[in-house]
């Protein structure tokens, strides 16, 4: 049986980044070549970036992403690589002279796979099955494709597929087998959450059994807006067996040999090539993947460093207030960015408490990043002298000259301000608007607050692990969470447990469960029901918060979209 060379490119592009995304793509077959690759995989839309979004009915885009798949397939013929077989994502438009077709998006523009080789594209195929639950909205971008592919090169054959076309029952997975491939490509762009990469493997080991063929499953990495692609790239053989799996969220090229049955059924296009003769000599790594709670802290870091660096920001600026989410943000900044390009602020009040100003001081010391102290009380009583403002007015009014005194630092030099709140506060409406909810980018509002706890620990015991010193103080962590807005304040004042809280949202955000189902879990009626009416009225709070990196099944926003004015109540 022949012996194919293959690569799998995981890669990191941006969106809307063309000659970028081309030149990561060149580069990648460059260096697969030089190995001896045969058969290169890239990932969907890895042309254009992933989601597009709007980007995807713009006639102009459309065009502009089909010269540069040209060009990239004349600039590997260029580089003397024409003879490698290249499999890249991209998007096509089918239809530019209609633009008012009703259900249709303006060009029908296709999600694509093209095939290479020989300096030109040869042929492509047309995602079929078009997510649009989740963080997806793809009927509102493509048409599906309706035809499949089958390509004879190198002696085998080779079906293509396109994300949620592994996914999904039926459609052209399910002819694989009766086209008798023997290597199934999947080009994937494939957002992180919790726990998916068990799930990846398991679709497809079954997929490939199936099918009775080989499974190439290459995925793109890094951030795009408030989504994470993990990479995760794999492939397993006809008989489900994990032959070779890449690294969580980093870039890498994955190169192995892999024996394929000898092309025997038809074929939709047939390339000019030789049938390689040997054995097999470079079996690819199979990289364990991350434990639940490193894969959860690198999909965050990824998140916000790719954020800020694809967007061209030199820094970003938080508010230190010495309690774990500040700490615990300042850590992934710092993990992400480095610390010289990270500025923390110590806003104490007259209500500060003097281990919340030590702390901070303490939180800023272990990680190294830049530190200054501005007391707010002058400005703060400024705003009471002219206001007579009181309780929960007053409260208010000192995380709003927090939050305006970061955004005044933020404009003067550069910085992008850093929202510190977590899921738990988001969802029931512990916040200020204009206050601690200000900023460009939230890094934890996808993360319950027991969860940054256990994040921060393990954080600090991977120092230790490593002889590094603890970035987050024992004292954040362990002391209990307060705003200090007045005197002796505690969370808890106001809301739950937040074991307690947690649970509930658990059930309500992330499992759309009823008042009634909640309570017949085990929760106290009262609490339930006062918690879905904090968050069923702050949902106007969560459309003025900023974005910040997806790591739940049901994120705020993109996952979990509910109208601002809304009379439904869920009793028990």
């Amino acid at each position: 049986m022949p012996v194919i060379r293959l690569a799998l490119a995981q890669v990191n592009p941006t969106v809307g980044d063309l000659s970028g995304n081309s030149a990561i793509s060149r580069d990648s077959v460059r260096t697969a070549s030089a190995q001896g690759a045969h058969v290169v995989l890239l990932p969907e839309m890895v042309i254009t970036g992933y989601p597009v979004e709007d980007l995807a009915l713009r006639p102009s885009f459309q065009r502009a992403s089909e010269s540069a798949l040209d060009e990239l397939a004349q600039d590997i013929e260029a580089d003397g690589n024409g003879e490698v077989l290249v499999i890249a994502g991209y998007l096509r438009g089918t239809d530019t002279t209609d633009a008012s077709k009703l259900g249709v998006p303006r060009g029908a523009p296709m999600n694509c796979a093209a095939v290479i080789h020989r300096g030109k594209v040869v042929a492509h195929y047309a995602k079929h099955h078009l997510p649009n639950y989740g963080v997806f909205d793809e009927y509102r971008y493509f048409v599906p494709g309706e035809d499949s592919l089958v390509v004879r090169a190198f002696g085998v054959d080779i079906a293509v597929a396109i994300c949620e076309d592994l996914w999904q029952e039926g459609g052209p997975v399910a002819r694989v087998r009766d086209s008798e491939c023997g290597l199934l490509a999947v080009l994937n762009g494939s957002p992180y959450e919790r726990d998916k990469d068990d799930v990846r493997l398991a679709l497809a080991q079954r997929r490939a059994r199936e099918t009775n063929a080989t499974l190439a499953y290459v995925n793109m990495v890094g951030g795009q807006d408030e989504l994470v692609f993990d990479g995760d790239s794999l492939v397993v053989d006809a008989q489900g067996v994990l032959l070779a799996r890449s690294p969580q969220f980093t870039s890498d090229l994955l190169v192995l040999d892999v024996e394929l049955p000898a092309a025997s059924g038809q074929a939709d296009i047939e390339l000019d090539t030789q049938t390689p003769q040997g054995q097999i000599e470079l079996q690819g790594e199979v990289t364990p993947p991350l434990n639940s709670r490193a894969e959860v802290y690198e999909a965050l870091v990824i998140g916000l460093r790719d954020y800020i660096n694809k967007n061209g920001f030199s820094s970003v600026i938080l508010g230190l207030s010495g309690g774990i989410d500040s700490a615990f943000v300042a850590a992934l900044a710092c993990d992400a960015l480095g610390p010289d390009r990270v500025f923390g602020v110590s806003l104490p009040s007259e209500y500060s408490s003097e281990h919340s100003r030590s702390d901070a001081a303490d939180s800023a010391q272990r990680l190294g990043l830049h530190f200054r102290t501005v007391p707010i009380k002058p400005m703060v009583d400024s705003y009471l002298a002219e206001l007579g403002l009181t309780g929960l007015a007053e409260e208010n009014l000192q995380a709003r000259v927090r939050g305006t005194t970061l955004m005044g630092i933020s404009n003067q030099e550069g910085h992008l301000v850093l929202a510190t709140g977590n899921k738990s506060e988001l969802a029931v409406g512990y916040s200020t608007i204009y206050g601690d909810a200000v900023g460009g980018f939230a890094p934890i509002k996808d993360v319950p607050k027991i969860d940054v706890w256990e994040l921060s620990r393990w954080r600090n015991e991977h120092a230790v692990a490593n002889g590094a010193v603890p970035p987050i103080p024992e004292n954040s962590i362990e002391k209990p969470p307060s705003a200090e807005l007045r005197p002796g304040q505690l969370d808890s004042d106001s809301l739950p447990d937040y074991e307690e809280l947690d649970g509930i949202l658990n059930l309500y955000v992330e499992h759309d469960q009823s008042a009634a189902d909640i309570i017949a879990a085990g929760f106290n009626a009262e609490v339930v029901e006062r918690t879905l009416r904090l968050t069923d009225g702050a949902e106007y709070k969560r459309r003025q918060y900023p974005p910040g990196t997806k790591v739940s099944r049901r994120a705020f926003g993109r996952d979990r979209r509910l109208p601002m004015t809304n009379k439904w109540q869920e009793r028990s």
